[in-house]
């Protein structure tokens, strides 16, 4: 148990070295975007507006936490703020998979719930997932904006986005890792603007 706890020690402290530095060169690298990001989700909520979030395993838990910050708070008591996430509801999820395909889970509940002055924004490390590229598509057929957070290069989401936040990683867990804070920092500033 003692060789264990130091391998894990070790590799605890390689990890988190890691992490941070892929933190500072998305900091270099991504700040503007961000800024932009954050304004976008703002504009989309002073204009009344809803934002809805989506993705698939870890980034589908994402999404979910994120639409939660906005509804209930994050950082501070606010008035509620008007999200969803598409990865939530069993029977919509398991029906459109069946009746229509996996790829159209999401477009589905887009072309039915989203409306111009919403915002979709997608969670993908890949970028390239049909179900999410369909909900991109179905989001700018209707006049919605796409905000997504990949990795790698993007892949196929990246050029459907109004705005994209591709972390310079071809990691997964270290991508979804930064793009949940990346999401709280959004959440912050936005909180902070909208509760004066």
């Amino acid at each position: 148990m003692e060789a264990f706890e130091s391998v894990a020690s070790e590799r605890a402290g390689t990890r988190l070295r890691d992490l941070a530095a892929l933190a500072m060169r998305t900091a270099e690298a991504l700040a503007p975007e961000i800024a932009r990001a954050a304004a976008l989700v703002r504009r989309t909520l002073d204009g009344g507006g809803t934002l809805l979030f989506c993705g698939n395993g870890g980034s589908a838990a994402d999404a979910q936490h994120m639409a939660t910050e906005y509804v209930v708070r994050y950082m501070r008591n606010r008035r509620a703020l008007p999200a969803i996430a598409l990865t939530t509801d069993t029977s919509l999820l398991t029906a459109a998979g069946n009746d229509l395909g996996f790829d159209e889970i999401f477009s589905r509940q887009v072309e039915a719930l989203a409306r111009p002055g919403d915002l979709l924004v997608i969670h993908s490390t890949s970028g390239n997932s049909p179900n999410v590229l369909r909900a991109a598509e179905a989001a700018r057929a209707k006049g919605v904006a796409v905000l997504s957070l990949s990795a790698r290069d993007g892949g196929a989401l990246r050029p459907l986005s109004d705005l994209a936040l591709v972390i310079p990683t071809d990691r997964t867990d270290r991508a979804q890792e930064i793009h949940l804070c990346v999401q709280h920092l959004i959440c912050e500033v936005v909180e902070d603007a909208l509760s004066g």
